[in-house]
C-alpha cells in the first residue's frame, strides 16, 4: 500500500509553492544554459546552478490531485475532484449546477 492520500497532497502543495517560488530563478538559469550564443563555460556554470535546486521546485513534479482522496488520475479540474469522488458528491446534489443524468 502506497502513502497515505492527504501526504500526497501536502507533497503536491509543497511542490506547487516550490515551484511557484523559484520560477523566475529557475527560467533566468535554463535561458544562460540553452543559450548557444553563450560560451561554454557560463552555460556550464548556469547549469550548475540548475541542479542545486531541489526537486520540488521542477514544474514537472506538480500533479493535478483530488482535494478529498488524494488521487492522481482522472481528475476534472474545474471541480477538482477525482471521478470517484465526483460522481458520489453528485449523486448525493452536493455539487451546485451539477445534476446525475436518468433517460
Amino acid at each position: 500500500m502506497g502513502p497515505r492520500p492527504k501526504l500526497r497532497l501536502l507533497r503536491d502543495i509543497q511542490a506547487r509553492q516550490g515551484v511557484m517560488d523559484n520560477e523566475l530563478a529557475r527560467r533566468a538559469y535554463l535561458y544562460v544554459a540553452r543559450n548557444q550564443m553563450l560560451p561554454s563555460q557560463i552555460r556550464h556554470q548556469a547549469q550548475l546552478q540548475l541542479n542545486t535546486f531541489s526537486r520540488y521546485t521542477r514544474p514537472a513534479t506538480v500533479k493535478n490531485r483530488c482535494s478529498e482522496t488524494g488521487r492522481g488520475r482522472s481528475v476534472l479540474s474545474e471541480f477538482g475532484l477525482c471521478r470517484v469522488r465526483f460522481r458520489e458528491q453528485a449523486k448525493d446534489g452536493l455539487l451546485n449546477g451539477v445534476r446525475k443524468a436518468s433517460w
